[in-house]
């Protein structure tokens, strides 16, 4: 397995609570997204075992950041080799569920 981390700073909108989405075994990804207090930070933190994808993954997370403008929230996703196109989705899924706002950007 290897382990990414990516931090992201400058965004707007703090969340209660935490939202977990996907499985692992169903979809080879489960994202929690969670409150946490991080200064203001959006921490990302990657477990796949997919290796050597790290500037993929930065991409990916960069434009979810870039949508949602979180701040101080932690997110962990565990992946078993899902496509980007899954990881941004169940990304949006964490984030609206847990916003109660749709197609980015929380309220």
């Amino acid at each position: 397995m290897e382990t990414l981390r990516f931090n992201f700073s400058g965004g707007q909108h703090r969340l209660s609570g935490a939202q977990l989405v996907g499985v692992v075994g169903s979809g080879n990804l489960e994202v929690l997204i969670e409150q946490r207090p991080l200064n203001g930070a959006c921490e990302v933190e990657i477990s796949t075992a997919a290796h050597g994808f790290g500037a993929i993954w930065e991409a990916v997370v960069r434009d979810f950041h870039q949508r949602w403008q979180l701040a101080d929230v932690h997110v962990a996703i565990n992946d078993m080799g899902a496509t980007p196109a899954v990881v941004s989705l169940r990304l949006d899924q964490a984030a609206e569920s847990i916003t109660g706002s749709m197609g980015g950007g929380a309220a």
